[in-house]
């Protein structure tokens, strides 16, 4: 049985300062959530602030997960996890990183009753999941020198943020492609900045100058799914939404208009594994590319997101970066990263054992 949800804050700072089209940050922070069972055991999760995605700030979801999310599930069963994971879906409107953190919980908790870590539980194989790497927002000067980094860093999936200045995206990008080469994968996120227009001209720019750009993540405002689908009916490169999906009548929108090539999963935007895992599911169905990111999470959103990539699979590198950007993990266990790679604990559950920050 349940007998207990707890929340705090965590704060987590980054070696370097996270910049794309829509905010800057020097921190990760979160709202770590405790589900404890009547053994003692407790499951972790977090609920990143993402009020430009989401609607979220850390206190809203911190309310939202000591009133209604906690009310929901304590006294209940530990082990009837679909139960639990509607309950949650069903206890308020939107709240999706707040849900998350919950949902996560819970499955950790699942996964520790059971003694198995969490990419077992969901039915993985292995626990190393390579990732991309974001390359913030920087001026065209400095990025070549960045991109080299990374490279050496041992990552081969750059992921650009671009959608702030479009005139000059396109200087941008093959500032960085001359840098690193050919057999380094480029991807492209501009966060929404573009307008359809914007984003047909700088990608049509991108095929004419060849610099094979392999994706371009939501080149346009998250709500037009109309200027979603005419830019990804003009262009020869696949076209990637993400701010666009948080739920699975979101992603029946976007297949029937046939607006988009791919999708980018996020826990704390869809509200956790178990509707992470119905929208892979039906991405899967109808054809379209899949991807697993995050926000600026740290290590617990990170390692749940990637059990689930490791138990899933994806069509592409799934983008699980955001805690390579923490100076240190404020949590002890869990996952840790390998050059490029991330790898989970093959402890119970996700492998936190302790809280720092």
């Amino acid at each position: 049985m349940i007998t207990s949800v707890r929340t705090r804050r965590v704060s987590a700072r980054l070696h370097t300062p996270f910049v794309t089209a829509v905010r800057r940050t020097e921190t990760a922070d979160a709202v770590m959530v405790e589900v404890e069972d009547d053994d003692g055991r407790i499951g972790y999760g977090e609920a990143p602030a993402v009020w430009r995605v989401t609607g979220e700030s850390l206190d809203s979801a911190q309310a939202c997960i000591d009133g209604p999310l906690a009310s929901v599930v304590i006294g209940q069963d530990a082990d009837d996890l679909v139960p639990l994971a509607h309950a949650v879906a069903d206890a308020v409107v939107a709240n999706a990183g707040a849900k998350a953190a919950v949902d996560v919980a819970l499955h950790d908790l699942a996964a520790r009753r059971r003694g198995v870590s969490l990419p077992v539980f969901l039915g993985a194989r292995h626990h190393e999941i390579p990732t991309d790497v974001t390359l913030p927002v920087a001026e065209t000067d400095t990025l070549p020198d960045v991109a080299r980094q990374r490279v050496v860093d041992g990552f081969t999936v750059l992921k650009m943020k671009v959608g702030t200045d479009a005139a000059a995206d396109v200087a941008r990008v093959r500032a960085v492609r001359d840098a690193v080469g050919n057999d380094v994968a480029i991807w492209l996120d501009a966060n929404q900045g573009w307008t359809p227009r914007e984003a047909v001209t700088v990608i049509g720019a991108l095929e004419d100058a060849r610099l094979d750009v392999e994706l371009v993540e939501q080149p346009v405002a998250a709500a037009d799914l109309d200027g979603l689908g005419w830019v990804t009916d003009r262009v020869a490169t696949p076209i990637m939404a993400d701010e666009s999906l948080h739920s699975p009548r979101e992603l029946v929108d976007l297949i029937r208009r046939r607006a988009v090539d791919m999708v980018n999963v996020k826990l704390a935007k869809c509200g956790g594994l178990h509707h992470a895992r119905t929208l892979l599911e039906l991405a899967r169905a109808h054809g379209l590319g899949t991807v697993i990111g995050s926000m600026m999470e740290t290590h617990i959103g990170i390692g749940a997101a990637a059990s689930l990539a490791a138990a899933y699979g994806t069509t592409h590198v799934n983008d699980l970066d955001a805690a390579w950007w923490c100076a240190q993990s404020p949590y002890d266990g869990g996952p840790r990263y390998e050059k490029a790679t991330l790898v989970l604990s093959d402890a119970p559950g996700l492998g936190i054992t302790g809280v720092r920050a």
